[in-house]
């Protein structure tokens, strides 16, 4: 023991000499005043980060700022450099930057089909030899399904969803109207509210996915979650009578005038503001839109209650089956110079990003997070108990499909909304997908 204090002692004592000579030598012979700094800024881990942008007034803008805030304070030896995109353009930015092999280190994804391709070209890391330190144990079970290829696990979640039936109490109460339970129910709503000269529900079918949801979760009410998923990954066809069902629901929506005028020129931010603005009774859509809707500037503010999707008399499928599941999370470029760095910032986005989601009622969680449910707003408590209440869960089918297949899937959605594809066309335009 001697001998090795002996040891440390005498190499700092050289280290001391050394310093002092380089301190005391010429100006013109020692390295540059700056050198210094040179080697700090060389001891920096860059690390570039590729998240979906939040407008101001949504609350998960701040989630996501506070988790890259907290990371940095923890890990001064990282400089992040963040680039946040719309959901529609991300898209296509990432998959256009993992094909030119120009992947940002830590990426928001969505797993199952959307996220195959990267993984099937080898771009994307596998991360089972870092989820070893108990970060496993963190998960709720099933979590990691969508981000498990071939047995390995190449991402984390970053929270789960759920879709559900935002109605404006308000309008339903004044205009004497039952909020739906089923689908019967519904279409009487709608004939009451048009009656009223209102329209009932709004959807933003000029981003293609919002209309999406209502064929998806059609199929969930007359063909079940099991069938959906697995004609989902081509164990069973869409070719089906009670996958035709559910576009055929859709037309008598569509027929009955139930959606606001002029849908298909209408975003989702906007036909999410004409529900906050207490102009429409009817909103399909994630639960991330709670939290704008119990924003102080909502003029919906306290009126709004939910319900899991009308469920379908005589159906085959599950009446109270759900449109969600955990699909938003983070993945790590297979490039990345600094892979350690680069998953602890996965984990810390995904984890941080579940846990102040989830408090602040725009999320439903995938990990084990201690929040105190007697601070969550009464609209995110109602969300989580329809999904508690659920049955089962099918993703929403463009994050499942591949890339390639889901855009001819929101556009055959499109043309249904437009009256100018048939449901049979639209089944056995979807089974040629699931041929190629």
């Amino acid at each position: 023991m001697k001998k090795a204090v002996g040891r440390i002692v005498s190499l700092f004592v050289a280290l001391v000499i050394v310093f002092s000579l380089a301190a005391c030598g010429k100006g013109h012979t020692g390295k540059p005043s700056g050198a210094n700094d040179a080697a700090h800024q060389e001891a920096v881990i860059k690390l570039s980060l590729w998240h979906l942008s939040n407008s101001d007034s949504d609350t998960n803008k701040i989630v996501k700022e506070n988790a890259i805030k907290t990371f940095q304070e923890q890990n001064q030896n990282v400089e992040l450099e963040v680039d946040t995109v719309e959901n529609e353009s991300y898209k296509t930015k990432i998959k256009t930057a993992i094909a030119a092999n120009e992947a940002p280190d830590v990426f928001f994804v969505w797993g199952a089909g959307f996220a195959k391709p990267f993984v099937d070209a080898g771009k994307v890391l596998p991360i089972d030899e870092y989820l070893k330190d108990g970060t496993k144990d963190k998960l709720l079970p099933g979590t990691l399904a969508n981000f498990t290829y071939d047995g390995k696990v190449y991402g984390l979640p970053a929270c789960m969803w759920i879709a559900v039936l935002y109605c404006n109490e308000e309008l339903f109460n004044g205009h004497n109207v039952k909020i739906p339970d089923t689908f019967d129910e519904l279409l009487t709503a709608v004939k009451a509210f048009r009656a009223n000269g209102i329209d009932p529900i709004t959807v933003g079918e000029k981003d293609r996915w919002p209309g999406m949801f209502y064929q998806n979760i059609f199929a969930i009410r007359t063909a079940g979650v099991e069938l959906s998923n697995k004609a989902l990954n081509k164990e069973a066809s869409f070719d089906d009578p009670r996958f035709v069902e559910s576009a055929v629901k859709l037309k008598e929506l569509v027929d009955a005038e139930a959606f606001e005028e002029g849908i298909l020129g209408l975003s989702n931010d906007e036909a999410q503001a004409n529900f906050i603005q207490g102009k429409i009774p009817m909103f399909y859509m994630g639960n991330w839109a709670a939290s704008q809707m119990e924003a102080e500037s909502s003029k919906v503010k306290g009126k709004v209650v939910v319900r899991n999707f009308p469920a379908l008399a005589g159906a085959q499928g599950d009446a109270k089956g759900a449109l969600g599941g955990a699909i938003d999370g983070y993945m790590v470029s297979a490039e990345t110079k600094h892979k350690e760095e680069a998953v602890a910032l996965q984990k810390h986005m995904c984890e941080s990003i579940d846990t102040g989601a989830y408090q602040a009622g725009n999320a439903l969680p995938a990990w084990k997070a201690e929040v105190d449910e007697s601070k969550l707003s009464p609209l995110a408590v109602e969300i989580a108990n329809v999904a508690k209440d659920s049955t089962g869960f099918v993703l929403a089918w463009d994050t499942f499909l591949d890339p390639a297949a889901a855009d001819v899937h929101k556009n055959l959605v499109q043309e249904i909304f437009a009256g100018v594809k048939t449901p049979e066309e639209f089944v056995k335009e979807m089974q040629a997908l699931n041929k190629e």
